[in-house]
């Protein structure tokens, strides 16, 4: 809960979830004298490998920098082109502009955000390295559809799957995730990269750490040790793996919880103006996004939740109004049409019954009469 003046506590967008069985190993981390990338690092990727499926797990200290590193791997580099969405996160398109590559937007279905595959085909030139794909608010993209356009182009597909933890399927070349403070698990910060393909998952455990080998046979602190292709550093550390280990044991139950939220939404809100995003709930609900009728209703019905001590969100804004991104910016209808509408309400993993309630009753009770002009 935060708070504003008309209510004392308002219902938040997100719940930080850090359990207190995370204590007494986080404490021991602390102080056994080693909290750089060790040993806890090694077991958390371990356990994600389990639970995702795959043994090719690179941690790193940012879902922002899985996306850097996947970019590398993909080969892009000053020039090239990347198509891409701007419906995003800004940290979804800003490695690209770090890399020297250029932004192609692609358009996205206006009910949904996803990204189009049929606009993505469209937008590839012999520029053109890598598809970036966004799992907006937890449903997965058309994986099956991006892929093949991958293929037929011979060009990589990064997913950024930030919002999806726990809910994606593989079959990208390389899926990017999040444990930043407001995501299903946390790590405090922190990142995930999963490689389809064994030598890429090689090539990107070095770029995570200078280029170094950290496996090799250490003399001196492998000052020895000759560097072939620069890196970043970009590991993960043992105090974050720990946090994400204790955190492992609680997926489960936040996946169930949101999308239990979800479910009441989908059946309780029947509102006309208030249009679902996503009817079905096979997604991770990192967001329950609603489409108002346009932007001026759309900020109505923020401020008319406010007042009801609700919060609610746009949570991103389509990218291509900032100006660092404004020299790519193209005519995108589903992006205009989804970018005036969308906003997001409460779904996390700690509401209560009662507050569930509260605010299926509050988008019910809003209507036309209730617009606050801006």
């Amino acid at each position: 809960m935060v708070r504003n003046e008309r209510h004392e506590q308002v219902i938040g967008l997100f719940k930080v979830h850090m359990p207190a069985a995370v204590d007494k190993p986080l404490l021991e981390v602390l102080h056994s004298g080693y909290i750089g990338q060790g040993p806890k690092v090694e077991e958390f990727e371990r356990k994600l490998g389990a639970r995702l499926g795959t043994t090719n797990v690179l941690t790193l200290n940012s879902g922002t920098s899985a996306i850097l590193v996947a970019l590398r791997l993909a080969g892009v580099g000053p020039g090239d082109e990347v198509v891409t969405t701007p419906m995003t996160c800004t940290a979804t398109n800003e490695p690209i502009l770090e890399l020297g590559a250029i932004p192609v937007w692609a358009d996205i279905h206006p009910g949904t955000g996803l990204i189009d595959p049929l606009d993505v085909a469209r937008k590839i030139t012999s520029k053109t390295k890598a598809i970036v794909c966004v799992d907006w608010g937890g449903t997965q993209c058309d994986i099956a559809g991006l892929m093949y356009v991958a293929a037929r182009h011979g060009i990589k597909l990064i997913e950024d799957a930030a919002h999806g933890f726990g809910a994606m399927t593989l079959g990208a070349d390389f899926i990017c995730y999040s444990f930043q403070a407001i995501k299903h698990i946390t790590t405090v910060d922190g990142g995930a990269l999963v490689c389809a393909h064994p030598e890429d998952y090689k090539r990107g455990k070095l770029l995570r750490w200078y280029g170094i080998d950290r496996e090799t046979d250490r003399k001196d602190l492998r000052c020895e040790e000759d560097i072939v292709e620069w890196g970043y550093k970009a590991h993960m550390n043992d105090v974050a793996a720990v946090i994400g280990i204790v955190q492992l044991d609680y997926l489960d139950g936040i996946l169930k919880a949101q999308r239990a939220n979800a479910r009441a939404y989908s059946y309780g809100i029947n509102n006309p103006r208030l249009q679902r995003s996503v009817d079905h709930l096979r997604g991770a609900f990192w967001l329950y996004t609603l489409l108002c009728q346009d932007a001026e209703d759309r900020e109505s019905f923020r401020l008319y939740m406010e007042g009801q001590g609700i919060m609610a969100s746009r949570v991103h804004v389509r990218n291509d109004i900032h100006s660092v991104f404004r020299e790519f910016r193209k005519e995108l209808p589903g992006v205009d049409s989804f970018a005036d509408r969308e906003i997001a309400i409460p779904v996390h993993w700690g509401l209560s019954d009662q507050e569930r309630l509260q605010i299926i009753e509050a988008c019910n009770s809003y209507r036309v009469e209730a617009k606050v002009r801006v």
